[in-house]
């Protein structure tokens, strides 16, 4: 995967956890919670990657 389809997808799911939360809390829904945090963390997670990957490439083109 790219670092720009990492960082892509890695926004979405951050966003959809975050809706997930939100819908949660206001329903008084725990597993939903649970579910948003998860996914907001492997959001966070997926950028986290694309980021590694550009700073990679950017040392690798600077070699």
């Amino acid at each position: 995967m790219s670092s720009t389809t990492d960082k892509v997808k890695g926004m979405a799911n951050e966003a959809v956890g975050n809706v997930k939360q939100g819908v949660g809390k206001a329903t008084d829904n725990d597993k939903l919670r649970a579910e948003g945090k998860a996914q907001e963390l492997k959001g966070e997670a997926q950028q986290a990657v694309g980021k590694t990957k550009d700073a990679v490439k950017k040392g690798v083109d600077k070699a």
